[in-house]
């Protein structure tokens, strides 16, 4: 359940971010959803090569709603530095398409 209201936000944010910009909509809200998953999957296999290497016990040794629990703020982080490398990016673009349409209209005068 809380996977499903995750995604939903996740791509709730990741939409209303390239609709601001004029971009793809679907496209921007599921790359959100799966950089949330990329973010979860690389703390499980880093996680995983820990224990394995550091520790006396298995990665097995864990329950899997525990590992599920640890990997989530991990894919929020992963999700949140996506969003906002994004809406920076456009913010520049932003500025320079709006730098070049007000030379465009002075050298028109």
């Amino acid at each position: 359940m809380l996977g499903i209201i995750l995604i939903y936000f996740i791509g709730k944010y990741f939409y209303n971010l390239a609709e601001d910009h004029n971009k793809s909509k679907w496209g921007f809200a599921i790359a959100g959803v799966l950089s949330y998953y990329a973010g979860t999957f690389i703390f499980g296999v880093l996680f995983a090569f820990y224990i394995e290497i550091w520790s006396n016990s298995s990665i097995y040794d864990y329950s899997d709603i525990g590992l599920g629990l640890m990997a989530v703020p991990f894919g929020l982080l992963t999700c949140a530095g996506f969003y906002f490398l994004l809406k920076r990016m456009w913010k520049k673009d932003k500025k320079v398409d709006e730098d070049l349409i007000d030379d465009i209209g002075k050298s028109e005068s």
